[in-house]
């Protein structure tokens, strides 16, 4: 484990404290210029995530969800969101997550995901580093995670996230058309999603509406899982990235071909 995932999975802990002990509590709840809400929990757990990351990497880059960007420019930038599912952690559901990714040089090259709260408040941790595989964070120690190979549609489960460009877009008659031929479809949505995908218990992401720092952690980890993350056109994932299309890998290419989505 390198010094990088060493501190990050430390970040990540540190931000799990901050949220375990206000999740379901009185906080204060405010509305941000783009409509979505920010709580004073989003705030403190960032402020733990970079005390943490810069109190080990001071040189690096730093880029929140709540507190912008610092250093931005530097050869290595972390990439945070506190917490990723705002709207669930204040309806006191645990579909949320700490975000925590490293970009170097405008590569994605470590990525954790902790969802503190869910599976019974037990908590699921996955994370990866470039070239060094995926893994679940498990009781016994680390779990590796692979994603399936199922390769058709006809048995492939496919889960939809935010969707309101893509459904103002052409390519929703076409996801219309593909819905039925395949053997499931759900709406995981968030960090639960791409945890499943790169478990191998479902196929395939669709994503619109979403920001760098919802998916960053999950690319790596997706990849590191033997999956492909990608655009929902195909193009590469960067920190203007709005759209989601990742898969296991071998159901790629079908459904970008199937969607055919163009960007807006």
């Amino acid at each position: 484990m390198s010094p990088f995932l060493t501190a990050a999975l430390e970040a990540a802990r540190a931000a799990d404290a901050v949220v375990r002990a206000h999740y379901r509590k009185n906080f204060e709840v405010r509305i941000k210029a783009d409509a979505s809400p920010v709580t004073e929990v989003d705030e403190a757990a960032e402020a733990a995530v970079k005390a943490v990351l810069l109190k080990h990497f001071p040189g690096h880059g730093f880029f929140g969800e709540e507190s912008g960007k610092d250093n931005a420019s530097a050869e290595y930038l972390w990439l945070v969101d506190p917490i990723d599912g705002t709207k669930a952690f204040v309806r006191g559901y645990p579909m949320f997550s700490t975000q925590i990714a490293l970009m170097h040089r405008g590569e994605l090259i470590l990525g954790v995901s902790s969802a503190p709260c869910w599976n019974g408040g037990a908590g699921e941790t996955c994370y990866a580093e470039r070239g060094e595989g995926a893994y679940l964070l498990g009781a016994q120690g680390p779990e590796p995670l692979r994603v399936s190979d199922i390769a058709t549609l006809p048995k492939a489960t496919l889960s939809l996230g935010n969707l309101a460009t893509l459904a103002a877009s052409p390519s929703w008659a076409r996801l219309g058309a593909v819905i039925p031929q395949l053997h499931r479809i759900r709406g995981y949505a968030d960090f639960l999603h791409y945890h499943l995908l790169a478990s191998g218990r479902i196929d395939a992401v669709v994503e619109t509406n979403v920001n760098i720092l919802d998916i960053a952690a999950l690319v790596v980890i997706v990849r590191e899982a033997g999956g492909v993350f990608t655009e929902l056109d195909g193009g590469p994932i960067s920190l203007a990235t709005t759209s989601v299309l990742a898969s296991n890998g071998a159901l790629q290419e079908t459904l970008r071909t199937a969607l055919a989505y163009t960007p807006a």
